[in-house]
């Protein structure tokens, strides 16, 4: 095993990092601002704010300024970007670029973090090609002395993408989208009780000029009845397909119509295609009440939602630390995500294909643009394919199959977008559906009835589980349960919950021996707030959950804001993995998180009062301190408070909030609508792939290891695991896995709370490259 790297060893002393944000405005940007400030300070750097973009690098003076730790305090929370950003003309001229060297070079900067669209990187870019030449020219006109050209030779740079559009290649989320989606699904969601009352149609617009990664994200998100993105234009004769999908989902019950439109949507002639014109041809073919809403630029503003916050975090430390590793010869890079992973790709290659997308579409070459967006814009259209459309029952395969659906555990918000899509895609392969309700339990009991397609409308915008979950084991019920299974003729199984459900699977794995009902194949899709099952990153219903208590946990700020040298203490759910409490307090920009998985004694919770004794001496006069419910035995949620409150008297006071099952409810935030609907998605395709396999002489028989498989994210790939090998992986008396992959992120909420911590950065960037999906054959 490679020896592991840590970044102390990495020094910013004698350099100067300047900060900027450019091109139009994401919500993130300001978390990603306050990472790299603070980082930079870490590491000993000077960090510059450089205000208005490259318009204030243009103009220097009172643009370019020094800033301190305090200088990013309570921005976290503050959607846009406090620095500003200004379209700039100067700057696409070499004389404008000479400026802003002049302008840097004064202040000593020659490491640059742009957070920005493509425009904005492809100029910093051309900034960096240049400068050698604009020091010289500098020099020869006096502006500079010889020496400062020779000490600030190199110009080094990287980027971060803050974009609501998510338009760039090379990486999976830019900063900013999540939010955008966020008020996207709170307006889609509003209308829809509206329109139900009024059986009307609504037609929304939504940005996304030249990508429709928005459009298509909110109507998986959603199930609307139709959506026209530039990557994929509808086909000839499209005015008629859409009618006839809204007549049939009026025909089936369906009271409301939703049709999401990207704002840059485009026929197959590459001629636009506006929400009006979609609004009369409803009216005019269908006579439908038809109404039209135009978002703007509400997509673009209020407060980060947690994913973004986490995300521009982890970018911004990660974009410090490709600045100090940067040499002359390193090309500019953008830090970017890869499933859960940051990675550093050459900014030149993300650009290009960006580029690449847009030449594509130009020259209709449609099936290119979509692969060139990459896996994950494929993936989310493919399955947008799949559960819109019914097929009729001509066009249905028969399989004779019959798949059983259920929820274990507790409820976790995205179950109900997991369910449908379930059902959806096992119909559309040919299989009966059957739901069963209370879990195992109810299995028991032989709460088992075919469900249908219409039956799970509108089910992805609805929080907890329409079908009931309970957390009870199957191992008193095993033989009623295989019973059932005889009755029924269930030939597969698909689990949806949290650590339950694993349990549950591995314990009907053990008693294949006992019970040949259990020999079929079985898919688990994890599902739990508290993010604690094994053998996978994520789970549906913890992004829901982390929103919940970002949420609380800004308000609570701004309570202590206003009444000043106040600490609030929060206890989170989570069971004994203190994901939450962990990546809250690294969303919320807390001062401590206490978890089961770090153990901690009285000297460290004593070091943390002496830290916040300090803090209150600046001008930031608050605390926030998050712990987990089942963090230590002794040191609760009251005794912490207690402690703090003595040795505070004088210098603060404390107060203390649990936040309580507030965190399991609400409506699924749309990354949790999304995750479960395409897990779920890949989930049945497999079970329909293992029935084929498992199907001899008229019968499903399957008892191999592989047969009873967890599908999770697994850093940046979604994967099968037999649950037999996740065993070992497992630690079942705290109910969590062995190795936790947030763990890792741990001192990176430290570090900007200003501690002193160790990083381990063994993961962090070596310099990939793009992958260029190969050209669709014609």
């Amino acid at each position: 095993m490679p020896d592991k790297k840590f970044f102390e060893n990495l020094s910013g002393a004698g350099k100067a990092i300047g900060v900027l944000t450019s091109g139009g405005d994401a919500q993130g940007m300001n978390a990603a601002v306050r990472a790299v400030v603070r980082m930079g300070i870490y590491v000993e750097a000077k960090v510059y704010f450089i205000y208005e973009g490259y318009e204030g690098m243009v103009d220097g003076g009172e643009n370019i300024v020094e800033v301190t730790w305090e200088s990013v305090s309570s921005i976290l929370q503050v959607g846009g970007t406090v620095i500003g950003s200004a379209r700039c003309k100067a700057f696409r001229t070499r004389e404008g670029r000479l400026k802003a060297a002049c302008n840097l070079v004064k202040c000593g900067i020659t490491n640059l973090c742009v957070i920005g669209g493509d425009g904005s990187l492809t100029g910093a870019n051309i900034f960096r090609t240049e400068w050698s030449g604009l020091l010289e020219e500098l020099a020869s006109q006096g502006e500079i002395d010889e020496e400062a050209r020779k000490k600030y030779a190199y110009l080094n740079i990287v980027g971060m993408v803050g974009s609501i559009d998510n338009d760039f290649c090379g990486t999976d989320m830019t900063i900013g989208t999540d939010s955008a989606l966020h008020r996207i699904i709170e307006v889609v969601d509003a209308i829809m009780t509206t329109a139900q009352s009024h059986q009307r149609t609504f037609v929304l617009e939504v940005m996304g000029r030249h990508c429709g990664y928005l459009a298509l994200v909110s109507a998986l998100a959603c199930g609307a009845d139709y959506v026209f993105i530039p990557e994929y234009p509808p086909e000839e004769g499209w005015e008629d397909h859409m009618c006839s999908r809204l007549s049939e989902n009026r025909a089936r019950k369906k009271r409301l119509n939703i049709i999401i439109v990207a704002e840059g949507a485009i026929d197959s002639n590459n001629q636009p295609i506006t929400s009006e014109q979609v609004k009369d041809l409803v009216v005019q073919r269908l006579g439908y009440d038809t109404r039209v809403t135009i978002l703007g630029h509400v997509q673009r503003g209020g407060t980060p939602s947690a994913f973004d916050r986490i995300l521009a975090s982890r970018m911004g430390v990660e974009a410090v630390l490709a600045l100090l590793e940067a040499t002359p010869e390193t090309p500019a890079c953008v830090v970017s995500l890869s499933g859960n992973q940051a990675v550093r790709l050459p900014l030149m290659e993300c650009v290009q294909m960006t580029q690449d997308v847009q030449k594509a579409m130009d020259e209709k070459n449609f099936s290119d643009a979509v692969q060139l967006r990459g896996r994950s814009f494929q993936n989310n259209l493919n399955t947008y394919k799949l559960l819109s459309t019914k097929k009729t029952a001509s066009e249905l395969p028969t399989t004779n199959f019959n798949v059983a659906v259920l929820n274990v555990g507790a409820p976790a918000a995205g179950m109900n977008a997991a369910v449908r899509a379930a059902v959806r895609i096992g119909i559309t392969e040919g299989h009966k559906m059957f739901a069963v309700t209370d879990g195992f339990e109810g299995f028991s009991k032989g709460q088992i009835k075919e469900i249908s397609w219409g039956d799970v409308g509108g089910w992805t915008g609805q929080g907890g589980s329409i079908l009931g979950t309970k957390r009870t084991l199957p191992a008193k019920h095993m033989e009623k349960i295989a019973e059932q299974m005889r009755n029924h003729t269930i030939n597969a199984l698909l689990v949806i919950g949290g650590f339950e459900a694993f349990e549950s699977c591995l314990l009907l794995a053990e008693a294949r021996s006992r019970f040949e009902e259990f020999c079929i194949p079985i898919c688990i899709v994890p599902a739990t707030i508290s993010n604690n099952v094994p053998g996978t990153d994520l789970s549906i219903g913890a992004d829901t959950s982390l929103n919940a208590i970002v949420e609380t946990c800004d308000r609570i700020k701004l309570s202590a804001s206003g009444t000043k040298r106040r600490v609030f203490i929060i206890e989170t759910m989570g069971g004994y993995c203190g994901y939450l409490a962990n990546m809250g307090a690294l969303a919320a920009g807390a001062d401590a998180a206490y978890i089961f998985e770090e153990k901690f004694d009285i000297r460290e919770l004593q070091a943390n009062v002496e830290h916040l004794t300090e803090k209150m001496k600046t001008s930031i006069q608050r605390g926030l301190v998050l712990r987990n419910e089942n963090s230590s035995e002794n040191y609760t949620t009251d005794f912490i408070y207690q402690l703090y409150s003595e040795e505070g008297k004088g210098v603060f006071d404390c107060r203390k909030n649990v936040l309580g099952h507030m965190q399991q409810g609400g409506a699924p935030s749309p990354f949790d609508r999304n995750f479960g609907t395409k897990i779920s998605a890949k989930a049945v395709l497999w079970l329909s792939k293992k029935l084929k396999e498992s199907y001899r002489r008229g019968r499903v028989f399957a008892n191999t290891d592989d047969s009873v498989c967890l599908l999770g994210m697994r850093r940046r790939n979604l994967i099968f695991q037999p649950v037999i090998e996740l065993k070992g992986d497992t630690d079942f008396e705290h109910r969590i896995p062995k190795e936790q992959w947030w763990l890792k992120l741990r001192p990176l909420m430290k570090i900007l709370a200003k501690y002193k911590t160790s990083y381990d950065i063994s993961d962090a960037g070596q310099l990939e490259h793009v992958h260029r999906p190969k050209p669709v054959e014609a």
